[in-house]
């Protein structure tokens, strides 16, 4: 009976993931900043944002900051919503190649064969169970990885065994990859509505369809750098793009404060209207956004404007 539920299930996982768009790879240079472009979907009867999101290889967090205005579980029927599937690069190490993870925007990029990229939606600790930032690598990979329950989710949960089998009920999904010197996985999920959210122990979950093609490239080894980035910049020829994200575990964060900081950095300043700047730091929409001015001078956010 046990073995007839698990093809069903397995049955059904093929047929969600029928439709799903593959993460596409992208061919990147030293001076690539911004990747991707946005799209647009037209909600058919009866598809949610959370469904919607996972066809577009998308967190929940990513498709819902994009369209604030909508219901993310019964979305009007034909509306069209924001598709944001363009990302400005995280900052990284010159040359760096590796997995670099953003926790303010829950997403992983990882930058490989010196000219390859791909990325994909992650989800990650809970508040008070946050995934730690720092540098780690992979220490090692497993497929079908049973799942050791530690002690402390025992505790929440006591009828959990010790140790929780490969299949459909195993959190684990069907690949892991350790990070060194943390009890932390890089992992896939039997629970995909997980992805965008901050639900974990502190490990990071990749959608059941996501995690097979990561494994397969990346060796152990990899370096891994697991940071909050907030506030992104990048350009595509004279354009100026700043991608904002809302981090509740940032409190107090100035977010204008930080993009300026990273504009002024980059020598970006002089080219900003500040004005757009700060409509895009207040929507904090996750999507790249033109600040360029088309004035000779910059204009002056005035100072009774509060964030």
């Amino acid at each position: 009976m046990r073995k007839l539920k698990y093809l069903i299930e397995s049955f059904l996982f093929i047929l969600i993931i029928f439709g799903v768009v593959s993460a596409e790879t992208f061919t990147i240079s030293s001076n690539t900043t911004v990747i991707g472009t946005v799209r647009y979907h037209n909600v058919n009867k009866g598809e949610s944002l959370i469904e919607i999101a996972r066809h577009y290889n998308l967190g929940y967090n990513e498709i819902v900051a994009a369209n604030p205005d909508l219901d993310p579980f019964i979305p009007p029927e034909n509306s069209r919503i924001v598709i944001p599937t363009q990302w400005i690069l995280p900052e990284k190490p010159a040359n760096f190649q590796g997995i670099v993870i953003n926790l303010s925007e829950m997403r992983l990029y990882y930058f490989y064969k010196s000219s390859q990229l791909v990325t994909f939606p992650i989800g990650i600790g809970d508040d008070g169970l946050e995934t730690p930032v720092g540098k780690f690598k992979i220490s090692h990979k497993i497929v079908n990885p049973p799942w050791y329950v530690p002690e402390s989710i025992r505790k929440e949960r006591p009828e959990l065994p010790a140790v929780v089998p490969p299949g459909p009920e195993n959190p684990l999904g069907s690949h892991a990859m350790r990070l060194s010197g943390l009890s932390y996985l890089i992992h896939g999920t039997n629970r995909p509505w997980a992805i965008g959210r901050k639900v974990t122990h502190g490990c990071i979950r990749l959608y059941p369809e996501d995690i097979p093609k990561l494994y397969e490239i990346v060796p152990v080894g990899t370096e891994v750098i697991i940071t909050r980035q907030p506030v992104k910049v990048g350009k595509i020829g004279e354009e100026i793009f700043v991608e904002v994200h809302m981090d509740d575990q940032l409190e107090n964060f100035d977010y204008l404060q930080n993009a300026m900081e990273l504009l002024g950095k980059k020598g970006y300043l002089k080219y900003i209207d500040t004005f757009k700047l700060y409509n895009v730091i207040k929507r904090k929409s996750g999507i790249p956004t033109s600040v360029t001015t088309k004035e000779k001078e910059p204009t002056i956010i005035p100072s009774d404007i509060w964030l």
